[in-house]
């Protein structure tokens, strides 16, 4: 008899304008606090802006990052500054896959 597994699809849709703060962020991406801040001092995820009141906001392409990066971090166990320069390189490759389907 075959063995049945169940997959499940992690997805979260949200527009580019959506905000969050720091600690929206970890609750949406599943990254700790400690880890985003580390991301953000090593240039991975950058705020949209910076508020007094309540800290840094991040939009849709951080909260992108982030997941990104937790990603990273998890499976592939790479450090913050591993993860700032893999994210980087990403983009890159995106870009020129873009570039290369406009052709």
């Amino acid at each position: 008899m075959k063995e049945s597994r169940t997959a499940w699809l992690e997805c979260l849709i949200v527009e580019e304008q959506v905000e969050f703060t720091l600690l929206e962020l970890c609750r949406v991406s599943g990254a700790s606090e400690v880890q985003l801040i580390e991301w953000i001092e090593q240039g991975a995820i950058e705020p949209k802006r910076v508020s007094e009141d309540d800290g840094p906001h991040f939009d849709g392409a951080s909260l992108r990052r982030a997941r990104r990066a937790r990603h990273l971090a998890r499976d592939l166990e790479i450090n913050a500054a591993g993860i700032a320069l893999a994210l980087d390189l990403l983009d890159e490759i995106e870009a020129l896959r873009a570039q290369h389907t406009r052709r």
